[in-house]
């Protein structure tokens, strides 16, 4: 007769994460193939057996679109996968894109109960498997959906537009989502590269929305083919959800930014991401890239230019911040991936001047820099080193200093009321913005943010479409 499961809690479960398998350093680096390798079902189990199924669970108000974690990780412990996804699913339309790349770390993960005391439980590896196996076992569905004549028009398809598109499809909406790009997908697709997050995969999740009835228009730029108010007037739509991201890349106002050379990485990622740039020439898009690169910022951006470019051939990738590493926003995960790769960082550097040679960049004049005061949102301020400059010897720029609101769709929408910085300004309860029935949310109301952010604001605004329109949802 085998003994009686011991009960889980803080003093019987396995004390350490279950370590999730990548590919050597070594080898990644020269490769765009997925440097974690997501877990087998033996260890997806293992790690499902130490959540400890709180009664009061800290992990759920800590996920911005509110999954029911230690359902679905109770789910995978008793190896009812399909379960375990459609939990998933009736929160998160993306749960093997979020899986991959939301900052559990700072989400979840952060309020685990297990975590006050031993290593919390990796929710977000667990997330992948549960979605990565519904994905390969084809356990996708598409649910029953009752139409309505209602229309409901998505600008742009990031993971906030197709969350919102979802979830207004669900309720039988007649959902259009017009994408001003060539692909669906938005910056899942252009700005973050392979090795993070599979196009296929992406692909594959989109698939399961047009299978719901949601139509998908690319090459549509609102504002330049037609207006928000011509979507609300002669084309018919009730509703409008403006989910166009925050584009415009930032860059500092240095001298020698005009070089040949330089380049944002929103161009850099997109060349190499959505263009495969890296396999030209083969295909048509070169990315322009010579061998010495500095990525200028410190955050997931610049950690995946700096890290595509050692994939591109680099022989020498560098990160230049004018803070140390303890301030740096990246995730833990992708800076330390970046460290393992070789990509060298220039702490407390900061750039004066871009120097270049017959229109090539040849160079950057840095300054080093200290930490002195805290700004207004409590980080220590950087203070340069007098007499401290010196020449990195580089031949590409990359900026990854965030971006800016694209004013496209304010400038051609009469009565949008934008803040002094150009975003959106929306009624935080529902998204709706100035104009009644137009709805927003992403980083075009935020600022540059996290994808689960996005999709939690898309959530939202359908919430309050439909409220709006005068339907239950």
């Amino acid at each position: 007769m085998s003994e009686p499961k011991k009960p889980r809690n803080i003093t019987t479960i396995t004390p350490d994460r279950t370590k999730m398998p990548e590919q050597p350093p070594e080898e990644r680096r020269k490769n765009f193939k997925e440097v974690a390798l997501g877990f087998t079902e033996e260890q997806a189990a293992r790690e499902a057996d130490r959540c400890i199924q709180c009664k009061k669970p800290l992990c759920v108000p800590g996920c911005p679109v509110g999954i029911d974690i230690p359902g679905f990780i109770k789910a995978i412990a008793e190896k009812d996968y399909p379960r375990a996804y459609e939990i998933l699913l009736a929160s998160d339309l993306l749960p093997a894109v979020t899986g991959r790349v939301c900052p559990q770390e700072d989400q979840c993960e952060a309020t685990c109960i297990v975590g006050k005391k031993l290593e919390p439980v990796a929710i977000g590896r667990l997330e992948r498997f549960a979605a990565d196996y519904a994905l390969a076992h084809g356990l996708a569905r598409v649910p029953e959906i009752r139409k309505r004549p209602e229309k409901v028009a998505v600008i742009g398809s990031g993971p906030g537009g197709l969350t919102c598109a979802a979830d207004c499809a669900r309720a039988g909406l007649q959902v259009t989502v017009f994408e001003a790009l060539h692909v669906a997908g938005g910056v899942l697709k252009y700005g973050i590269p392979e090795f993070r997050l599979p196009n296929a995969i992406v692909d594959q999740e989109i698939a399961n929305l047009l299978k719901m009835g949601v139509e998908i228009k690319v090459d549509h730029i609102v504002g330049k083919i037609f207006t928000i108010p011509q979507l609300m007037g002669e084309m018919g739509f009730q509703a409008v959800f403006i989910a166009t991201g925050a584009g415009f890349p930032k860059f500092m106002g240095i001298n020698g930014e005009g070089l040949n050379g330089v380049m944002s990485a929103n161009e850099f990622l997109t060349r190499v991401n959505l263009m495969t740039g890296f396999e030209f020439p083969r295909t048509g898009t070169p990315v322009g890239m010579g061998k010495r690169v500095a990525t200028i910022g410190a955050g997931n951006t610049a950690m995946d230019s700096s890290r595509t470019a050692l994939r591109l051939g680099a022989e020498k990738s560098y990160i230049v911040y004018r803070r140390t590493e303890k301030e740096s926003p990246a995730r833990r995960e992708e800076l330390h991936h970046a460290i393992e790769e070789g990509v060298e960082f220039l702490w407390l550097n900061n750039p004066v001047e871009i120097l270049g040679v017959e229109g090539w960049v040849k160079g950057m004049r840095c300054i080093k820099m200290d930490l002195g005061e805290p700004d207004e949102s409590g980080r220590r301020s950087p203070v340069p080193v007098p007499g401290s400059e010196f020449e990195l010897e580089v031949d590409t720029v990359i900026y990854a200093l965030g971006t800016k609101a694209n004013p496209i769709i304010a400038s051609t929408t009469p009565g949008l009321k934008t803040n002094r910085w150009g975003y959106l300004e929306v009624d935080p309860e529902t998204q709706e913005t100035s104009i009644p029935g137009v709805f927003a949310g992403g980083d075009i109301v935020t600022g540059s943010a996290t994808v689960i952010l996005a999709m939690g604001a898309g959530r939202k605004a359908a919430k309050g479409i439909l409220k709006r329109l005068g339907i239950d949802g």
